[in-house]
């Protein structure tokens, strides 16, 4: 074996024995316990859909002692869980710099009683509300309807199945994800991804994307944590409308660009939908000057705008297109 292999090797090595003291085990489910990792002295980050309980949550620590953890709060958006313990964690050190596709990356998790590795390369830094689109726009030429909500391709049956309510879309990412090839062992949800450099770039969660592993990116990590322990909870944009897909007539979607829009099938009373004019029967076309022809990239939108801000609207009312303003309320 050469001298450069083995250096990269016992590198590699180095890196998970130096970050271990910063990896717990987290005891929240009733499945196989989840990683975390320490994010603070007295702070823990997991993924969200690890934590099935509020409380009776355990931490396993790195030298085989357990003590209890209060949940600090959830945001679902971005699959993440704030723990508190009372104990002398080891925060691991925080990246500074962005991964690129090809870079090499190592996942830990601690779903037993040893700290756990799995070694691959970034995949690439993926958008989900653009990947989507572009699926779908790829797939236009199948002569099938715009997605359902399942996220499934349909014929025109599509239009008979059950609207999607503002408010029901827990667990989807909000932001940018960093996709990985690596393996994604049972319990390494929850736990870091490191660099090369032995900083943590993301959390670990195969909870998105029907088990593609995939990490939340350590800034957006940072932004959740600082929400939670200011507020207690993540405030989500919210309109008070029920939704589904539904096709635009020839001209209008030629005009625009874009085969569907979302029905509105329901208007809360006193929503932000409401008090912009919207009415049941219209189709949204647009937000914030982005097309809308798929639920899911309306509950992406609703992720990443702020409560309070004016936001334009574009829609079809009678077989007229009509713009308008909306003011995002807070779910």
């Amino acid at each position: 074996m050469s001298n450069t292999l083995q250096d990269f090797s016992n590198d590699m090595a180095d890196l998970v024995a130096g970050a271990a003291e910063g990896v717990l085990r987290v005891d929240a489910r009733r499945r196989i316990p989840a990683s975390g990792m320490a994010w603070a002295e007295d702070l823990i980050v997991t993924a969200h859909h690890v934590v099935e309980r509020d409380d009776e949550i355990s931490i396993g620590l790195p030298d085989g002692g357990r003590v209890s953890a209060e949940l600090v709060g959830r945001d679902p958006r971005n699959d993440l869980a704030l723990l508190r313990a009372e104990a002398a964690l080891q925060p691991l050190a925080r990246a500074e710099a962005e991964l690129s596709a090809g870079n090499i990356v190592l996942a830990l998790g601690r779903p037993r009683m040893r700290v756990k590795a799995s070694l691959g390369i970034v995949s690439g830094i993926v958008n989900p509300a653009h990947s989507r689109r572009g699926r779908r726009r790829a797939a236009k030429g199948r002569r099938e309807a715009p997605r359902n909500s399942k996220g499934g391709w349909e014929k025109r049956a599509w239009r008979k199945k059950a609207a999607w309510k503002a408010g029901g879309w827990e667990g989807l990412l909000a932001g940018r994800i960093i996709q990985t090839d690596l393996t994604m062992y049972p319990g390494f949800s929850g736990g870091p991804l490191l660099g090369a450099d032995g900083a943590v770039y993301g959390l670990n969660t195969s909870g998105f994307a029907g088990g593609v592993s995939a990490a939340i990116p350590v800034a957006a990590i940072a932004k959740s944590v600082a929400t939670l322990l200011a507020d207690g909870k993540i405030q989500t944009a919210y309109l008070g409308i029920g939704v589904q897909s539904a096709l635009l007539p020839a001209a209008m979607a030629e005009s625009l660009g874009q085969e569907a829009g979302l029905l509105i099938v329901s208007v809360e009373p006193d929503s932000p939908a409401a008090a912009a004019g919207l009415l049941v029967g219209d189709i949204l076309t647009a937000l914030q000057g982005e097309p809308l022809e798929d639920v899911a990239e309306l509950q992406m939108l609703l992720a990443r705008l702020d409560v309070d801000s004016e936001i334009a609207s574009s829609y079809a009312r009678g077989g007229e297109l009509r713009a308008g303003n909306v003011v995002v309320g807070a779910r």
